[in-house]
């Protein structure tokens, strides 16, 4: 019989990996949740077209990257690569036009068919943001800055740089499309295969490539601020002000764009070297067509999302556990009154650590190797008192406490 293994491109998560990306699904629901936002759960599979009408056929998530199957039924269903489209989703189903504006965040697995690398697998968490119902800067900012303070909440500001570039309203990206056309056919023969493709079917997507001979024709391709048109720049200038306003350092960058056809005016990323060559750990964007687009009305929105493994190789210590007692009793006739004892530390909140074999050699080793702040050490001669010793793990220093009373003297 064949070994038993994960598939490829999916994890086992457990020790410290673990505690790291659990630190930040925590600190990023303390933060969203200080900015007024609540928690959305979405299904984990949507029909197909939830992702492959609102993401834009020509995007790489699309055309390469989706988990695709039919169901008994018949049905198109598709593992969620991203979570906005389901989040939007999920806002026009339930009617929440009439509540706007409308604040949430969620955490969970996608699914993107990829070439796993470092911080990038198959399966992955994403945990994200979206503001849905404000159609001024303010909101950019906002979201911006929440991102910022839950990266310095990780420890993480100092690690990264935030990148920003305005697409502009439908007007100027038109305008925009028109003069990146022009060149691109210009440099046709130069552009890689899947890039020829996308200049007939959506350019933009060529100033994403990753391909090197792309990437060097973009490096003279037409600037997208000249082609903002007066309300767009503004627009752009204001959400500039603002975060000089709130001192949040950014960079503009010119060739930014983001990879899903929804996207307008505002795009961010915030970057880092410390991954290798895919450096960005967040990014998001503004979407004021998209709600409309899945027949829920001119409902503006912004979001950002970031790869909850990506951020947790970036922590440098584990974050800290509350250390345990070490419950250890000194032969078979102490069992019953370590497990009462044990039983009630945890119902008092105090986490305990208990052998479950072996001599209290071992046992007091097994305490250490846990990190036990304490041992709580039951024998023949601690049970005919009705004590046990507390022996304090730090200093050595030992007393006993009346069996009834151990709860409250390590609370």
């Amino acid at each position: 019989m064949a070994k038993l293994q994960r598939v490829r491109g999916t994890y086992d998560l457990y020790g410290s990996a673990k505690k790291k990306t659990r630190q930040v699904e925590r600190i990023g629901e303390e933060v969203a949740e200080k900015y007024g936002f609540e928690e959305i759960e979405t299904p984990v599979f949507e029909f197909t077209e939830v992702f492959a009408r609102n993401l834009g056929d020509t995007s790489d998530i699309v055309t390469k990257e989706m988990y695709c199957f039919s169901d008994r039924g018949g049905e198109s269903l598709t593992l969620r690569p991203e979570g906005t489209a389901g989040v939007v989703r999920a806002f026009v189903e339930n009617g929440m036009q009439q509540n706007l504006p409308v604040k949430f965040y969620y955490h969970g697995p996608m699914f993107r068919y990829e070439r796993p690398q470092k911080g990038r697998q198959r399966q992955f968490t994403q945990f994200g943001a979206e503001l849905l119902g404000v159609e001024t800067p303010q909101a950019d900012i906002e979201l911006i800055a929440m991102a910022y303070e839950f990266l310095e909440k990780l420890g993480l500001a100092g690690e990264v740089t935030v990148e920003i570039n305005s697409l502009g309203d439908a007007e100027s990206r038109d305008a925009y499309r028109r003069k990146l056309v022009d060149y691109l056919r210009a440099h046709y023969d130069e552009l890689s295969a899947d890039s020829r493709e996308r200049l007939e079917r959506n350019p933009l997507r060529v100033l994403d490539s990753k391909e090197e001979c792309d990437r060097l024709v973009v490096e003279n391709a037409p600037l997208y601020a000249d082609s903002l048109n007066e309300a767009s720049a503004a627009f752009f200038a204001q959400v500039l002000a603002g975060l000089d306003l709130l001192g949040i350092k950014y960079r503009v960058n010119n060739r930014l764009v983001r990879g899903l056809d929804y996207y307008s005016h505002t795009v961010f990323e915030l970057v880092t070297d410390k991954l290798g060559a895919q450096g960005t750990v967040l990014a998001g964007g503004r979407y004021n067509g998209l709600v409309e687009q899945m027949g829920g009305g001119a409902v503006p929105g912004i979001g950002w999302a970031c790869g909850v493994e990506r951020l947790a190789m970036l922590l440098e210590k584990e974050p800290e556990s509350p250390r345990p007692v070490a419950v250890v009793p000194v032969g078979d006739e102490a069992l019953p009154a370590a497990l009462k004892v044990a039983y009630e530390l945890r119902r008092a909140g105090v986490p305990v650590e208990q052998g479950y074999g072996g001599n209290l050699k071992k046992r007091m080793a097994r305490a250490a190797r846990a990190n036990a702040r304490a041992a709580v050490i039951i024998g023949g001669n601690e049970l005919a008192a009705g004590v046990a010793v507390v022996k304090n793990l730090d200093n050595g220093e030992q007393k006993n406490v009346p069996l009834e009373n151990i709860a409250g003297e390590l609370k």
